[in-house]
Order: structure tokens, then sequence, then C-alpha cells
């Protein structure tokens, strides 16, 4: 299924870059380590004041996780995901920080797109793309809202007749 497309050679009517939210900027990040770096320093000159010392190394370490979790968060949400439909074919690349680009090609007249959904419950699942019995899932990264109406966009993209 995967393979490289000459872009020169295929005309593109719809295209989506899907990228991950994010909702801190790196000023806020560096606003709220600092927040988080004096807090921790504060509380850690207290309890060593009072003499308990051995407190004052859990500060720092509490400061490095949350230091360490942010930036994991931050290099997921450099992923992306291109969505281009063409005359013939969809065609979708997944770009990962650090790894090769995946493209993934569907011929449009086989292409299914289904969007999993529990109307009982008001649940939105994932975002499949079939063919020939094999489904991958694009989009995960998005709000179930998102997911509802990149799905809807993505069917009139592939749906719409091409004159």
């Amino acid at each position: 299924m995967c393979c490289m497309i000459d872009r020169a050679e295929k005309s593109v009517t719809f295209r989506a870059e899907l990228v991950p939210h994010r909702s801190l900027s790196p000023t806020g990040f560096t606003i709220l380590m600092a927040i988080v770096a004096g807090v921790s320093f504060i509380a850690g000159v207290v309890f060593l004041m009072i003499g308990a010392w051995p407190v004052v190394g859990f500060f720092g370490l509490d400061v490095a996780l949350i230091y360490g979790a942010f930036k994991l968060n931050f290099r997921d949400s450099e992923r992306r995901e291109i969505v281009e439909v063409g005359d013939h074919d969809v065609v979708v690349t997944k770009l990962f920080p650090g790894k090769p680009p995946r493209h993934l090609t569907f011929h449009r007249s086989w292409l299914q797109i289904e969007l999993e959904e529990d109307a009982e419950r008001e649940l939105i699942g994932p975002l499949l793309l079939r063919e020939r019995g094999k489904s991958f899932e694009i989009g995960g990264f998005l709000s179930p809202d998102d997911r509802k109406d990149f799905c809807q966009a993505l069917k009139g993209a592939v749906a719409a007749v091409r004159i």
C-alpha cells in the first residue's frame, strides 16, 4: 500500500494537513516552568531550614519530571498527517518527528471512510480509511468534533466528481 507519488503527475483536488492541538505556547511553557521551579525552590528552602534536607531533592526531581513530560508532549505535537485527494487516489502522508515519512495510497473508487460513532452514549471513535479489507486510522490526535467535521469534509472531497 505504501509508495512514493510523483506530485507532478497528479492533480490534487483536496488537501488537508492535520496537526495536534497545542494549548500551551513556548512562552507559556517558559512561564509555567518558571512558576513551578520557583515554588519548588521556595518550598525546598523552607524544608531545608527546618532540617528536612532530603526533601529538597524531591522538589528538584518533580521539576525535572514535569519538564521532561512537557518536552515529550511538545515532540509528539510535531506529528502531522497530510491528506490529499487526487483524481484517482487518496494519499495520506504521516510525518513523525525523527522518522521517515510514511505514505499510504488508496484508490479513490475502493476507499471507504468510516467514523465509528456510538449515538446512544454520544461517543465518537476513530476515523478509519478502509480498502480491500485493510483499515488505517487517521487523525487519532484530533478531538471527537474535529474528527467528525474532517470526516464529512473528506467524504465530500472523495465523492466529488472532477470535471
